[in-house]
C-alpha cells in the first residue's frame, strides 16, 4: 500500500464522544424545547438509548447533512423546509464539532508515523469539507494529509467509490495501491466499490468486530495498529 484514505467521524475522531453531543444540541435547536420530540429525533434515526451509542450503518451514524436534514425534516412536518433545515444543520455542526471533537487514541502519532513513511493520507466523510478542517485543526495534523473530501466536494457520496477515485487522481497513485479505512460498513463498501487494494475496519466508531469482520478484509482495535499492518 502506498495510500491510506480515512473515514473522519468514528475513524479519526471517536464517534460518540463527539457526534453525541453534537446531535443532542441540535435535536433540541429543533425541537425547540420538546424534550420529547428532541430525544425522538435521535432515537428513530439510529441512537440507541439504553446502550447510549449510534446502530453501526444507521441514519445518525453514517448520513451526510442533508440526508439528515431531510430526515428530520419529514419527521418535523417541515419537508417544504428541508433546505433551511440543512443550513441550520450545517452551521450547528461547524460550531459545535470544533468544540466537541474528540480524537481517537494516538491520532496524531499514527499520522505522523504513516505521513513519515512516505505514505499518502486522505480523509473521505460523511460531514462537509469545512467540517474536515473544523474538526481535526485542534489536533495539529491537517498537513499529514494530501487530500480531503466532504460529502460536499464533489466527488459524490458513500458508499460511491467517488471520493476515492478522487484521492487516486489527486495522488497519482493506482487503486490497488490504496487502503480504505473506516467504522462503518459506507466506509468499507465505498472501498469495495472503488476497487480498493485493501478494506480495514477500526473499532473506534459505531459497528461491531462481528459487523466488520463480515465485509473488512482485517479488523483494528483503532488506527494505532496500521503501521505494523502496512510495516509503514
Amino acid at each position: 500500500m502506498r495510500g491510506i484514505v480515512f473515514d473522519k467521524d468514528g475513524t479519526l475522531l471517536d464517534f460518540n464522544r463527539t457526534w453525541l453531543p453534537i446531535y443532542r444540541h441540535a435535536s433540541h435547536h429543533f425541537a425547540a424545547g420538546d424534550a420529547q420530540l428532541a430525544e425522538s429525533l435521535l432515537t428513530r434515526h439510529g441512537f440507541d438509548a439504553d446502550s447510549g451509542r449510534f446502530v453501526g450503518g444507521s441514519l445518525l451514524a453514517a448520513g451526510n447533512n442533508q440526508q439528515i436534514a431531510a430526515a428530520w425534516a419529514a419527521q418535523l412536518g417541515l419537508s417544504a423546509q428541508r433546505e433551511q433545515i440543512s443550513a441550520q444543520l450545517e452551521r450547528i455542526f461547524r460550531e459545535q464539532g470544533a468544540a466537541m471533537a474528540t480524537a481517537v487514541d494516538g491520532l496524531a502519532a499514527t499520522l505522523g508515523q504513516l505521513h513519515d513513511s512516505g505514505l499518502k493520507l486522505g480523509v473521505a466523510t460523511a460531514d462537509s469539507h469545512q467540517g474536515i478542517i473544523n474538526t481535526l485543526q485542534a489536533f495539529d495534523v491537517l498537513d499529514r494529509f494530501d487530500f480531503l473530501a466532504g460529502y460536499d466536494s464533489g466527488h459524490g457520496v458513500k458508499p460511491e467509490p467517488g471520493m476515492v477515485h478522487a484521492f487516486c487522481a489527486a495522488t497519482g497513485l493506482s487503486i490497488t495501491e490504496i487502503a480504505v479505512v473506516g467504522d462503518n460498513r459506507h466506509d468499507i463498501e465505498m472501498g469495495r466499490n472503488a476497487g480498493a487494494g485493501l478494506c480495514i475496519g477500526v473499532l473506534t466508531g459505531t459497528s461491531t468486530r462481528t459487523e466488520l469482520a463480515a465485509i473488512a478484509d482485517m479488523v483494528l482495535d483503532d488506527i494505532r495498529g496500521l503501521p505494523e499492518v502496512l510495516d509503514a
